[in-house]
C-alpha cells in the first residue's frame, strides 16, 4: 500500500542531530513552568500516587473478597479515574510479545514505515502518522504513532496492519480478544458499583457487537530539550475506558489536586483510565482525569493505549436516570460519542484562541 507522507516525522528531527527543537514544538510559557525532569520525578515519593488494584481478588469464589476488591476499584475510579491494574488475567507472555512486535514494527526505516502512512486530510485515519497541528496555536506533540482498529475482529481492516513483523497479527489479535474480556470484567464491577444492573454500562458503551477497540502505539523518541515539549498535551480521553501498556520508560502524569503526579512504573501492570463516556453515564461518579506525556533525553518512550469506544452515532450518552435525582441534577448535556468529540474540539479550539488573544494583549 502507498501511504502519504506528511513533512517530517519526529523520528526522523530527533536522529538528525539537531540541538534544539522547532519552535512549533515548544509548549506555550504557562506550561513550561512544570515540565520537569521526567526520571527524577519519578522517582518521588512524597505526595500523592496513583492507585495499584490488585484485580486477583475479583476473579475469587469468596463473595468477601471480591466485594472488597470491587470497592477498591469503584474507590480508584471514583477518587483518581486511573489506575495501574495488576493480577488482571492477561498472560504477561503475550503482552511481552505485544511489546515486542510494536517496537519492532517502529524499528523499521522511517521509508518502510511510511507505506502505512495514513491521511487524516481525507479521512483515512489509521495507520502509520504524526499530530498534524489542527489547534489555533498551531502545536505539534513529541511523538509518532500507529492508529488501528484491533476489535470487533469483523470491523478491523488488516490491509493496513505491518506485515512486518510478521507475527503482528496475530500477537496483536490475540491481546485484543483477551483485552476484551477484561474490559468485560471492569465494566460489570463498575456497573455494581454505581448499584446497577452488572450488564448494564457494556449495554450502554454498545456491547460486544459496537464497543470499538482502537490501538494506539504512541512512540516518543529521544529530545533535545525535553523541558520545552511535551510526547501528548493535557487532555482528557472520550472513550469509556483505556488500557495502557508502556516499555517501563516514565512519562505519563495525571493532573491531581491541583498539580501534576507523575505515574510509576509498576511491573506486569495495566494503566486504565476511565474515559470521558463513562464520566458522563455515571453522572460525573467516575472520573476521566486530565493527564498528558512527558519526554526525556535518554530514552525512547513507547506507550500501547487500546481506547474502548462507544459507536459514533447509534448511542446517545447521558447520566444514567438511576444516577439523577434533583439533588444529583444531569451534569452533562445528552450527545453522541461523535457530538462529544466535536464539542471537545470545538473548545479546545476556543481555549487556545482565548489564550492567544490573552497573550498579545499583554
Amino acid at each position: 500500500m502507498v501511504g502519504t507522507v506528511v513533512g517530517p516525522r519526529v523520528e526522523s528531527l530527533a536522529s538528525s542531530g539537531i540541538q534544539s527543537i522547532p519552535k512549533e514544538y515548544i509548549r506555550p510559557k504557562e506550561e513550561l513552568t512544570n515540565i520537569g525532569n521526567i526520571f527524577e520525578e519519578e522517582k518521588k515519593e512524597e505526595g500523592p500516587q496513583v492507585p495499584t488494584i490488585d484485580l486477583q481478588g475479583l476473579y475469587s469464589d469468596d463473595e468477601a473478597v471480591r466485594t472488597k476488591c470491587r470497592d477498591e476499584l469503584k474507590r480508584a475510579a471514583v477518587d483518581w479515574g486511573v489506575m495501574h491494574l495488576v493480577n488482571h488475567g492477561i498472560d504477561n507472555q503475550l503482552i511481552n510479545r505485544v511489546k515486542e512486535v510494536g517496537e519492532a514494527f517502529f524499528n523499521l526505516p522511517v521509508e518502510e514505515k511510511e507505506k502505512y502512512a495514513n491521511d487524516q486530510a481525507s479521512g483515512k485515519i489509521q495507520g502509520y502518522g504524526s499530530k498534524l497541528a489542527n489547534n489555533a496555536s498551531g502545536q505539534l506533540e513529541w511523538e509518532d504513532y500507529f492508529f488501528h482498529l484491533v476489535f470487533p475482529e469483523d470491523k478491523r481492516d488488516l490491509s493496513i496492519w505491518p506485515q512486518n513483523p510478521s507475527d503482528y497479527t496475530e500477537v496483536t489479535s490475540a491481546y485484543a480478544r483477551q483485552l476484551r474480556g477484561l474490559a468485560t470484567k471492569i465494566l460489570t464491577n463498575l456497573s455494581i458499583g454505581l448499584g446497577l444492573e452488572e450488564g448494564r454500562l457494556e449495554k450502554e458503551v454498545g456491547g460486544l457487537e459496537e464497543l470499538l477497540l482502537q490501538m494506539k502505539i504512541n512512540y516518543y523518541p529521544k529530545c533535545p530539550q525535553p523541558e520545552l515539549a511535551l510526547g501528548v498535551e493535557a487532555h482528557t480521553d472520550v472513550s469509556a475506558l483505556t488500557f495502557i501498556l508502556h516499555n517501563m520508560v516514565p512519562g505519563l502524569q495525571l493532573f491531581y489536586e491541583g498539580k501534576w503526579v507523575t505515574a510509576k512504573c509498576v511491573p506486569n501492570s495495566i494503566i486504565m483510565h476511565i474515559g470521558d463516556t463513562i464520566e458522563i453515564l455515571s453522572n460525573g461518579k467516575y472520573k476521566s482525569i486530565l493527564h498528558r506525556g512527558v519526554v526525556n533525553k535518554e530514552k525512547v518512550r513507547i506507550s500501547w493505549a487500546v481506547f474502548c469506544e462507544p459507536p459514533k452515532e447509534k448511542i446517545i450518552l447521558k447520566a444514567l436516570p438511576e444516577l439523577v435525582s434533583e439533588a444529583e441534577p444531569a451534569l452533562f448535556p445528552p450527545r453522541t460519542f461523535q457530538q462529544h468529540i466535536q464539542h471537545k474540539l470545538f473548545r479546545k479550539n476556543q481555549d487556545a484562541i482565548a489564550a492567544a488573544a490573552a497573550a498579545n494583549s499583554k
